[in-house]
């Protein structure tokens, strides 16, 4: 377990105050005191690394481009809450089980890859840590402070940080559209989204009960034209059946976004649209500098998706222009557009406020 190296005193003053170090927002100062994060790997920055587990990325080529290499994230270099953090003027935030000391002053990532909203979802990666053991990993993290300190204290200091959560994806593709799980036979598209987001629902208000009030949700993307999918096409197409299992996913999560809104006091949750977003991309790909749009970077066979992106394998070399960098991730080119959406996108991107009017709440 990661510990602080800090007196818990020093560490709260310092979340008070909002730190001291410099960030690259522009103005040189930081937005918000941390941003604690959950999630997959889409965000996961190395809290893998260490558990038996097949889903890793601690080897070159990921993070080719990433400054010190290998960390463990999924993407040739940064993810889209690296370029949130940075936008909010907070360095990058550390994973939770390599993290000690000070290095946890603007925040921890929790997220790990294979992991989802139910806790049997990745089990064919073995070690994965589920978003209900990343919210316990959380509580660790907040009894190191709280222990000699006022209650009043540790609400104020987390009442002012981001708490930034992407589950979902692979619920579906490590859950759901796996052959060898019971739950497609269980429940229609419908029925499985409704099981998701009651347990999300559950999860979200056990942060918010233990401090957490602003709130960035992150929506399921276009998974149906990932690498992985669309090798499994003959037409090469998006897999339009994949795109509509996920809606119902998404429309209930805005449905309790707003019931959240409504009914917790002094919590405020955005909804970043990850389809939009995606749609938006694919649509104005040569405006934004993107030349292929259908496979991976770094990966073997059709759409270099059907076998993602092996240890030592040689990536693509004009890796700016794809969209995608392996089998199911994005290259962090569009990691931080999206990142950029995100934080200062209008309505079609995130509602019903961006990332930075949130902060500035």
């Amino acid at each position: 377990m990661a510990k602080f190296g800090l007196s818990p005193f020093l560490v709260v003053l310092m979340l008070l105050s909002g730190g001291a170090v410099k960030g690259q927002n522009g103005s040189g100062r930081e937005m918000v005191p941390a941003m604690f994060i959950f999630g997959d790997s889409l965000i996961d920055n190395g809290n893998n690394n260490n558990i038996p587990s097949f889903a890793k990325a601690n080897y070159y080529p990921y993070g080719i481009d990433f400054n010190g290499g290998p960390t463990g994230r999924f993407s040739n270099g940064y993810t889209i809450v690296d370029e949130i953090a940075e936008l909010l003027g907070l360095p990058l935030i550390p994973a939770y089980t390599e993290a000690s000391g000070n290095q946890m002053l603007h925040g921890v990532n929790y997220a790990s890859a294979a992991a989802g909203i139910l806790d049997a979802t990745g089990r064919n990666f073995v070690g994965r840590i589920p978003f209900d053991q990343q919210i316990r990993n959380f509580e660790n993290t907040l009894n190191q402070l709280a222990g000699n300190l006022g209650a009043a204290n540790m609400a104020t200091a987390l009442a002012r940080c981001i708490f930034f959560v992407g589950m979902g994806s692979n619920d579906y593709l490590n859950n759901y559209l796996m052959p060898n799980y019971p739950t497609r036979n269980q429940y229609n598209g419908p029925q499985y989204a409704d099981l998701l987001v009651q347990t999300y629902n559950q999860q979200l208000t056990r942060l918010y009960n233990l401090g957490a009030r602003k709130f960035v949700i992150a929506g399921l993307g276009l998974m149906g034209c990932i690498p992985s999918i669309l090798a499994q096409s003959t037409s090469g197409s998006c897999s339009e059946e994949v795109n509509l299992l996920v809606q119902p996913f998404n429309e209930n999560v805005k449905n309790m976004l707003n019931n959240f809104n409504s009914n917790l006091p002094g919590a405020r949750f955005i909804f970043a649209d990850t389809v939009h977003m995606f749609q938006d991309i694919l649509l104005n790909a040569r405006s934004y500098g993107f030349t292929v749009i259908n496979r991976g970077c770094c990966g073997i066979g059709r759409n270099r998706g059907q076998i993602t992106c092996l240890p030592f394998q040689t990536p693509c070399p004009n890796r700016n222009q794809y969209v995608f960098w392996d089998a199911f991730h994005p290259t962090e080119a569009v990691n931080i557009l999206m990142g950029r959406m995100a934080f200062n996108g209008n309505h079609n991107f995130v509602y019903p406020i961006n990332i930075k009017q949130l902060a500035e709440l």
